[in-house]
């Protein structure tokens, strides 16, 4: 096997192994985090799409997004994304419109 298949194969596995392992968690820019956040982390046994919002799962579950939703939304998956955190990086509105299926809500 030549050495482009090889790693060629390599780079598929990892690229793979990190959609079904991590997921991406983005917190839109609000009062008690005014620059956002982005989170990588370890996905596995949350049921979380690839990449997630607060706002996405509201609007996900037909809730509807509200300042009590976000709130109690970010209370409840703060604690497991942040146990499972890999790295996080600055707010991406790109993978938050991804999260929110191209819906962009009030700060």
């Amino acid at each position: 096997m030549s050495r482009g298949k090889i790693i060629l194969i390599f780079t598929v596995a990892v690229i793979l192994t990190f959609r079904f392992c991590c997921g991406i968690f983005v917190v839109q820019p609000i009062k008690a985090i005014p620059n956002g956040k982005t989170i990588v982390y370890w996905r596995l046994g949350m049921d979380m799409p690839f990449v997630s919002s607060v706002d996405g799962i509201l609007e996900d579950k037909g809730i509807g997004v509200s300042l009590l939703g976000r709130a109690i939304g970010l209370g409840k998956l703060a604690e497991p994304i942040m146990e499972k955190e890999i790295v996080s990086f600055g707010y991406s509105e790109s993978l938050y419109l991804w999260s929110t299926g191209g819906k962009s809500y009030e700060k």
